[in-house]
């Protein structure tokens, strides 16, 4: 982020608007609706302005600028139409660290005013950092729709209840589940049908309810191959709610931004023939956690069933009677082939495909090699770019054609995806040298043909 987010109380203290006319006049009414003590230094006001003057909601002081108007301020606004005044209140407030906003010119500010959804006392904020207001008031629109004004009624009801669930719930992880069935359950429900009595006996009630469940759980979660727009919406549900992440290296970190930012982050690596925590580890840390009472996402990049080793945890977790659920996620060889513009399968060239791993569980490359090198079908290598040698070596020794197309991808669906394409007898050589940065993903077959036809996605390094 290139600024922090944050919600300023200003009611009852004073703040500062330079300019009296159409832009400080919505500024001022923005400024009121918070409570704060407004003085606006202005030769003229608006007429709305003159309006809240003469009815006390605000100090007229009808003059020019002066360093003098900052003392004892908590905000300013400079909304007039003259650069250089502006740009001297932009100096003189950030020389006393008084947060300034300098109306479109984001250089001049030490803060910006985002788009707000109002639902008090819900609110939410949309901010591009004034690089494209128009975005922030575009996305705004989009959430006005998404959150009626009921969630505000919700939010008032919850704030009633604060000291109640507090002090009924010591321990914060069964507060955070407790609400979380309250504001996604019947309760909430009956607050937006309008039934706020009955919502609000209804909570009473369930604070009463001692068989509340504190058991932990387990979520395998499928991250998909690095864009967080693939995740699907039950993956980032359970990201949002879960206490504890456990993830791989192969999860992206626009992924792992996407879990809640309070959850604890635990990292077992899994780079080949290095794990940071061995499987076996893997398995006892969610079966512990779990029996703490935590309610642990096990993120893995790509879906947790396909060479993810998925299985071999929840297998433990079910002897263990852990409760536990699995979210599939996109796959590598959909995801990365999909974003590369190579068709898995083609009614002209592939009728068949096949998902292979590049090394086994000890290492070795003891394939089915003849089932690899049938015509008309594709092959997707996971995990192969350091045996890449010798899967290109033995495809051909087995009887594929050396001139069968071939395509490594690398931190494929991300901003940072390169294509490689070759045939099996020259991608080695294309690659030796090469600073490759995994994950990567190799398809071989004359599906490969296509990419340079329907490839549309340009990655955009940041």
């Amino acid at each position: 982020m290139d600024s922090l987010p944050i919600f300023l109380n200003v009611k009852g203290r004073p703040c500062l608007i330079v300019g009296g006319g159409a832009v400080a006049t919505r500024k001022a009414a923005l400024i009121l609706e918070c409570g704060a003590i407004l003085h606006i230094v202005a030769p003229q006001l608006s007429s709305e302005l003159q309006t809240w003057a003469q009815a006390g909601k605000l100090n007229w002081h009808q003059e020019l600028f002066t360093d003098t108007h900052l003392d004892g301020m908590t905000l300013v606004i400079a909304a007039t139409n003259d650069p250089s005044v502006n740009q001297q209140i932009s100096a003189a407030a950030q020389q006393r660290n008084i947060p300034v906003n300098v109306v479109d010119q984001p250089a001049l500010c030490s803060f910006t005013v985002p788009s707000i959804i109002d639902r008090s006392p819900l609110v939410a904020a949309v901010s591009t950092g004034g690089a494209a207001p128009v975005l922030s008031r575009l996305l705004r629109a989009r959430l006005e729709t998404l959150i009626p004004a009921s969630y505000g009624r919700l939010a008032a009801l919850a704030a009633s209840f604060r000291a109640q669930v507090k002090s009924r719930f010591s321990h914060p992880p069964d507060r955070r589940r407790f609400w979380e069935k309250v504001l996604s359950g019947p309760i909430a429900e009956m607050v937006f049908a309008g039934q706020e009595n009955a919502a609000r006996d209804a909570l009473t009630e369930s604070l009463k309810d001692a068989a509340f469940s504190s058991s932990g759980e387990v979520y395998l979660i499928g991250g998909g191959p690095g864009d967080p727009d693939l995740l699907t919406f039950r993956a980032l549900r359970l990201l949002q709610q879960a206490d504890v992440i456990v993830h791989d290296r192969l999860v992206s970190q626009a992924v792992l931004n996407l879990a809640r930012r309070d959850a604890t982050r635990i990292y077992v690596g899994k780079e080949r023939n290095n794990h940071t925590v061995p499987q076996e580890g893997i398995n006892q840390v969610l079966v512990r956690l779990a029996r703490e009472g935590k309610r642990v996402a096990r993120l893995k990049g790509g879906d947790p069933f396909i060479f993810g080793r998925g299985g071999e945890e929840i297998a433990l977790l079910a002897a263990e009677g852990i409760p536990f659920q699995v979210v599939p996620g996109i796959t590598a060889a959909s995801g990365c082939a999909a974003y590369a513009g190579i068709p898995l399968t083609h009614r002209d060239y592939s009728q068949a495909c096949i998902f292979v791993t590049g090394h086994t569980q000890d290492g070795s490359m003891n394939l089915n090699w003849e089932s690899l090198v049938q015509p008309h079908q594709t092959v997707v290598f996971y995990m192969g770019l350091t045996g890449l040698a010798i899967l290109c070596r033995e495809l051909i020794a087995h009887g594929l054609s050396a001139d069968t197309p071939a395509a490594l991808i690398e931190q494929g669906t991300t901003n940072n995806q390169r294509v490689h394409i070759g045939t099996i007898a020259s991608l080695p050589a294309l690659m030796d040298g090469q600073k490759v940065h995994p994950p990567t993903l190799i398809i071989v077959g004359q599906v490969v043909k296509l990419h340079n036809q329907l490839a549309w996605f340009e990655p955009r390094p940041e």
